[in-house]
């Protein structure tokens, strides 16, 4: 979960991850776009702690980073050439269009969750046939909460309901056009948009992001496969259309 705070002409954001680490930003305002450096703060659960220096490359640079195999390329190509149109800086790290040793797109996955997990992107895009493949690899990934969409609103919720960091595509399902619109739906919307008027929305969600970033399947066998201390946040009525 990402929580943004602000002192002085500082921004301050806060990360809890799937591994069960809390990394703490230091965002020093204003700042160059380009060189945005951040001081990262890891919180172990065995109470190791470092720091180090790095620097991320964030949507709001737009700084993006994807990957295709063969059967994603053509869709990724598309929308990346959507997104450059639109001032975006797109690494691709995937397959190219007439590559005669195409990689699997299993290592594709990989290779672009490795690219959220060591904390060099915010965020990724991945395609392969169905987007499945290629989005269950890349969660593997520490940090990386990936999510296989195919409308619109699904690609929208997966950031504004899930604060997912990796959209998957599948270029045999998913047309161009709506490829571009998925694209920019999932980069140009934050975990809570579109809810802000319900009671309750971002306790409830908090709540659900945190549980499944800690989740400990040992803990939770050992709690007769229940959560511990599970708690039942208020959520208020959705506005009827």
């Amino acid at each position: 979960m990402a929580l943004y705070f602000a002192q002085g002409r500082k921004t301050f954001a806060c990360y809890i991850d799937p591994i069960g680490q809390t990394n703490f930003y230091s965002l020093s305002l204003p700042d160059s776009p380009s060189r945005r450096r951040i001081n990262r703060t890891f919180f172990f659960k065995n109470n190791i702690s470092r720091k180090e220096s790095t620097i991320i490359k964030t949507v709001a640079d737009k700084k993006l980073v994807v990957g295709a195999d063969f059967a994603g390329v053509a869709l990724k190509d598309a929308v990346v050439a959507h997104l450059e149109r639109h001032g975006w800086e797109v690494e691709d790290i995937g397959v190219k269009a007439g590559d005669p040793n195409p990689e699997m797109f299993h290592r594709i996955g990989f290779a672009v969750g490795a690219k959220i997990s060591e904390g060099e992107y915010e965020k990724g895009i991945v395609f392969c046939g169905t987007g499945m493949g290629i989005h269950i690899a890349a969660g593997k990934c520490p940090g990386v909460q990936a999510a296989c969409c195919e409308s619109l609103m699904a690609a929208r919720r997966a950031t504004t309901g899930n604060n997912c960091n990796i959209l998957s595509m599948g270029g045999m399902y998913v047309a161009p056009q709506l490829g571009i619109e998925m694209a920019d739906a999932f980069l140009n919307t934050k975990m809570g948009d579109d809810y802000e008027d319900i009671e309750g929305w971002c306790e409830f969600h908090q709540l659900a992001y945190d549980e499944i970033a800690n989740f400990d399947y040992e803990e939770y066998k050992a709690n007769g496969f229940k959560i511990k201390d599970a708690k039942y946040p208020k959520l208020g009525q959705f506005p009827r259309p």
